[in-house]
């Protein structure tokens, strides 16, 4: 679904034009990203949450040139849906995978590419 699919959605669920539809779906939008911005969490109810995370510095690799870069540090937006829409996606409910036997987790361990949140 497009941007545009979403404002004649909301345009055809009341008598709105579709000035009105694009107006309502910018300042949703608007909203979502200037609350992530100033490090706000949104929580919309039976949908999910917004919120950033942190993102360590780390050295990469070019991967066309095989070259070390250094990536810096950085917040990025991330999106939990809440309980009501995965299960909604998954109606009959998911199913859950075997662990790897070979891979042990280390509790002192911290992902540098997945640091706790915030």
């Amino acid at each position: 679904m497009t941007k545009a699919d979403l404002v004649d959605k909301v345009t055809a669920l009341g008598d709105l034009t579709r000035r009105d539809g694009e107006v309502i779906v910018d300042t949703l939008f608007d909203a979502v990203i200037g609350a992530l911005k100033t490090g706000d969490k949104i929580e919309i109810r039976g949908f999910g949450s917004f919120r950033t995370r942190q993102r360590n510095a780390r050295t990469g690799r070019n991967p066309k040139t095989g070259a070390k870069v250094d990536v810096p540090a950085k917040r990025v937006p991330f999106f939990k849906p809440s309980k009501e829409l995965r299960d909604s996606v998954n109606p009959n409910g998911a199913v859950k995978s075997k662990p790897l036997a070979s891979k042990k987790v280390d509790a002192n361990h911290i992902d540098p590419h997945h640091p706790p949140a915030m």
